[in-house]
């Protein structure tokens, strides 16, 4: 499976196609799905184009994408502390959600991530349970009860350098797998550990994603530059790039 990943954290001076209103977001989904993508991951933005977990604010972004794509095409947002850092606000923010995504991702390092993935369970949301690497949470992920019933593993490498990130996702891979493969892969699948990179390291880790068959993703919230380190016109074109890759 092909993720594409939107916007992520970044500000729209980073790049012109940097997608942050919802007519926006939904322009580009649109675009990266006729080039290949099957799911989409979004940060909802507030105007000055700071992420933001505020119900309107969710609920705008959710449903103009969804509202633009194929039913089949599942949207998903990010809960990430840095939208809000207190754990019971962030809490408080996503019971509150008025319109829900088909999935959220959870990282799995930031404080109260547990109670916030049983909260997006109890409401029907599918969790993309985040682990980074560096982080060493495999462990206490694997052994949560809510492990098994979360929608994929998203295995996030954050080394940026192009000639240590398949090393460090390799790592990250053995910690998690080691784990994983005993206790969980045979109900969660192998498709369903989503790998990827970010920046310089987005196009090693995504190529080792496909050589392992694992999921994977790319979008300008990854990486602001083609394997040639052309730049994109969009998210699109980042999507084509990696099918050419064979993903």
């Amino acid at each position: 499976m092909l993720q594409v990943c939107l916007n992520g954290t970044r500000k729209p001076a980073e790049h012109p196609a940097l997608p942050v209103s919802p007519a926006e977001l939904a322009a580009e989904a649109v675009a990266a799905v006729a080039a290949g993508a099957q799911d989409v991951h979004l940060h909802p933005k507030s105007p000055d184009g700071t992420d933001s977990l505020e119900p309107d604010v969710v609920a705008a972004a959710v449903r103009a994408v969804r509202d633009a794509l194929p039913t089949a095409v599942r949207v998903g947002v990010t809960t990430g502390a840095w939208a809000e850092p207190d754990p019971a606000l962030r809490l408080a923010l996503v019971r509150g959600w008025t319109v829900l995504p088909d999935h959220a991702s959870v990282n799995w390092h930031e404080d109260g991530a547990e109670e916030l993935a049983a909260a997006l369970l109890d409401r029907g949301v599918g969790v993309e349970a985040g682990i980074f690497s560096g982080e060493h949470v495999a462990g206490r992920f694997v052994a949560s009860p809510l492990a098994s019933r979360v929608l994929r593993v998203l295995a996030e490498v954050t080394d940026p350098d192009p000639a240590t990130a398949t090393g460090a996702a390799e790592t990250l891979l053995d910690s998690l797998l080691d784990s994983l493969l005993d206790s969980l892969l045979d109900s969660l699948g192998r498709r369903r550990v989503l790998l990827h990179g970010q920046d310089g390291g987005a196009w090693p880790v995504l190529a080792l994603a496909g050589r392992l068959g694992l999921s994977t993703r790319i979008g300008l919230e990854d990486v602001l530059v083609l394997p040639d380190d052309s730049a994109p016109a969009g998210n699109a074109d980042l999507v084509r790039a990696a099918r050419k890759l064979g993903t």
